[in-house]
């Protein structure tokens, strides 16, 4: 376990409340929302690049008493190619490193580049077991809301592996956080909740709607449209569907899109990625179950390029009533 869990949250926290502060900064700029550039794991929009220096400059300093190798996405050497991982100090060996710490400093950037919604700054960090470490291995992790315009308050969430997941709201205006309690949905049922299968972007809409299509009538007897009786939010943000299930906004999400595309005979397109689950710790410490989508526990290399898979059930009952028609209707089509 790593020895230092307190101050690896202090310093997350820190490093986030900045990347907060620069984005509330940078809505003086009009093309937020232009392409920078292409990365092996997705779109750099203009507004990724305001944190990015940040990022490489926070671990300089944390190297100076931690070695230390950074995963994220836009990540670049000395020579200008890109990366996938720095290790800290710069110029030291990966077997040298005391923890791999893995950040996804704007997850959610189409949302917040448009000022439509919050946007997360996500981060984990595991024991070095070299290019092994995975997911799992993640003993201590920190999210921050990255707020609209409009918006006065923001939360923070936190968990060290096997001590609960803690949370916090902060007053924009006079930096003032106050405890956060929360607690993920006790309900039994989707009726008159919110419910869905993601389905952001063209290419993979027809079978998520039809699978959630068949949740829903399996669930509900048949959907009836004069009573809307399950909700729907895409929310284009791992870490920000993650925490509406911790929240307890959320009974049931799905992010099958690896799956979808292997049905469909076609290469992996856009889909979630490692960086983008770096939080999973917190979910699973406020006791939301996150699965593979199969009924395994969601797991993955510490990267940000491999497809995952994922569901998130907000109890074991609903796991219990809706695992069963994810696999089945999977399976149908050869995905086991």
């Amino acid at each position: 376990m790593l020895k230092n869990a307190d101050d690896i949250v202090r310093r997350l926290k820190s490093f986030q409340a900045t990347v907060r502060s620069l984005l509330i900064e940078s809505r003086k700029s009009k093309d937020l929302h232009a392409v920078n550039r292409s990365s092996t794991a997705d779109t750099i929009y203009q507004i990724d690049t305001v944190v990015e220096p940040v990022l490489v400059e926070f671990c300089k300093e944390w190297s100076k008493t931690t070695p230390l190798v950074l995963i994220a996405e836009g990540l670049e050497d000395e020579s200008g190619k890109e990366v996938e991982h720095l290790t800290f100090p710069l110029g030291s060996r990966q077997e040298d490193a005391e923890i791999r710490v893995i950040v996804d400093p704007i997850d959610g950037t189409r949302g917040i580049m448009y000022d439509k919604r919050s946007a997360w700054a996500l981060a984990g960090v595991a024991p070095n077991k070299g290019p092994g470490t995975r997911l799992r291995d993640i003993e201590v992790a920190v999210m921050t809301e990255l707020p609209t315009s409009k918006m006065g308050l923001a939360d923070v969430l936190w968990a060290v592996k096997g001590n609960g997941a803690v949370a916090e709201r902060v007053d924009l205006r006079s930096g003032v956080a106050e405890p956060l309690a929360f607690h993920p949905s006790q309900a039994d049922g989707i009726a008159h909740g919110f419910a869905m299968v993601v389905n952001f972007f063209p290419g993979t809409k027809v079978i998520a709607g039809e699978l959630m299509e068949r949740i829903a009538s399996e669930l509900l007897g048949g959907t009836d449209t004069n009573n809307s009786l399950v909700f729907d939010d895409q929310y284009i943000s791992t870490g920000g569907q993650f925490y509406e299930a911790i929240v307890g906004h959320d009974r049931f999400n799905a992010d099958l899109r690896p799956y979808y595309y292997r049905i469909a005979g076609k290469p992996e397109g856009l889909c979630c990625h490692p960086y983008d689950c770096a939080t999973l710790l917190i979910a699973e410490e406020a006791g939301v179950i996150v699965t593979d989508g199969l009924g395994r526990p969601l797991d993955g290399p510490l990267d940000t390029t491999t497809g995952l898979a994922w569901a998130v059930y907000a109890n074991a009952t609903l796991q219990r009533k809706i695992e069963p028609l994810l696999t089945r209707f999977l399976g149908e089509r050869g995905v086991r």
